[in-house]
């Protein structure tokens, strides 16, 4: 008997040891509606976004590309660039340093002034009339401001050739080549710094061209003045002649008539 118990006891120890150890099959799937919608809106979104990572790259190695990729850049340089003009003062003797003035320049008016006939200074100008002292006055500010304005342009066209000479075309020849320049290897700082360059030269050429036409402008205001101070001078004679007129033709008569009912024969 106590055999038999001892065998019960053991054959139900290993009865439950085996229904512990044996998996559970009878689990039960549980589905959340609202997240599974939620998971499934991320995972379109990250689709989403995925594919427009991939176009935005795709456009960037397009935008990166040099146009040296499609087509030869060489086509774009100008070898036969026309030179600065310069001037040959040794073939002409008298206006050498006039020349010379026009193609480097002549802050002094130096050259300018030795070429041109001097006006002679009388201290008889202060003793005279104030209306004859303010027309004369008048006439030699215009010498003077046709000096002012030729010594000025003169300058000008010499400091714009030697500045085309000695730094300008040289700055143009270098761009061209960084320009027309195939390698690939260029980054897109290499081409900003290409635009700076090509901005720096077009601002200078406009510093430049200002220049030149404010020499212009001082030159048409001068020829204005004279053209006023000519059209002055005639309408005062005009006017003196108005004025004047009948008075100056009768002492002219008085004046012609005694002289002919005196002259006698020598």
């Amino acid at each position: 008997m106590r055999t038999m118990s001892t065998l019960r006891i053991a054959v139900l120890t290993f009865a439950l040891l085996s229904a512990a150890a044996t998996p559970a099959f009878a689990q039960l799937a549980v589905i959340d509606a609202a997240t599974t919608a939620r998971n499934r809106t991320t995972a379109a979104l990250k689709e989403l976004l995925y594919r427009l990572q991939v176009q935005e790259h795709d456009k960037l190695i397009q935008m990166a590309r040099r146009l040296s990729d499609l087509t030869n850049l060489s086509k774009y340089r100008l070898d036969d660039v026309p030179r600065w003009r310069t001037h040959g003062s040794s073939d002409f003797l008298f206006a050498s340093g006039y020349l010379d003035a026009l193609t480097f320049g002549d802050p002094a008016g130096a050259a300018y002034s030795r070429l041109v006939a001097a006006i002679e200074r009388s201290p008889r100008l202060a003793s005279l009339p104030p209306s004859a002292r303010r027309l004369l006055a008048s006439r030699l500010a215009n010498v003077d401001l046709a000096d002012a304005a030729s010594m000025a342009g003169i300058h000008a066209s010499g400091q714009s050739r030697v500045d085309g000479r000695r730094s300008e075309l040289q700055a143009i020849d270098g761009l061209q080549r960084d320009v027309t320049d195939p390698s690939l290897e260029q980054s897109a700082t290499a081409v900003l710094d290409k635009i700076s360059g090509a901005g720096l030269i077009g601002a200078r050429q406009r510093q430049e061209r200002i220049q030149l036409m404010t020499s212009v402008l001082e030159q048409l205001l001068l020829d204005g003045k004279l053209a006023r101070d000519a059209e002055a001078s005639a309408l005062n004679m005009q006017l003196t002649r108005w004025r004047d007129g009948p008075a100056a033709d009768r002492a002219f008569v008085a004046g012609s008539g005694h002289a002919l009912s005196t002259w006698r024969q020598p």
